[in-house]
């Protein structure tokens, strides 16, 4: 079943130049494509939105903090089983248990800037593609 889901290729992954390492495992994948993809410094409305879960945990400042501290590419990936797939190439959060081949086991090395974000579900990936993509170009179908 074909799936879209939200990647945010996070300030790190800008200021370190692997934006580019990214995009072609991305586009390597046999039946994904990159349907929106855009550059910007995220303001605090947006990210305010996308973390509002997080709100009151301890590492909500220092996230909120991060995201805003330079441009992020946001896109919609499109294909089969995408939402799983693009979590698994991510790898976990702590890049020394991310596994190598994931793009965090390879270039990760702190918890906090973590390079990547990808959608864990189908609700969230709907419900962060109309985040970041409000104009509905890139709504799910």
């Amino acid at each position: 079943m074909s799936q879209r889901t939200l990647v945010l290729l996070k300030p790190d992954t800008v200021r370190r130049g692997l934006v580019g390492e990214v995009l072609s495992r991305i586009e390597a994948k046999a039946g994904w494509s990159i349907v929106a993809m855009e550059l910007r410094t995220l303001d605090r409305s947006t990210l305010e939105t996308h973390y509002a879960e997080h709100e009151g945990r301890p590492f909500y400042a220092p996230l909120m903090e991060f995201m805003a501290s330079g441009p992020s590419v946001a896109l919609v990936v499109e294909g089969e089983r995408v939402i799983e797939g693009v979590r698994t190439l991510a790898g976990p959060t702590d890049p020394i248990a991310a596994a190598p081949g994931s793009v965090r086991g390879d270039f990760g090395t702190i918890v906090r800037e973590n390079l990547i974000h990808a959608s864990d579900s189908e609700e969230s990936a709907e419900r962060e593609i109309k985040i970041f993509f409000p104009e509905g170009d890139a709504a799910v179908s």
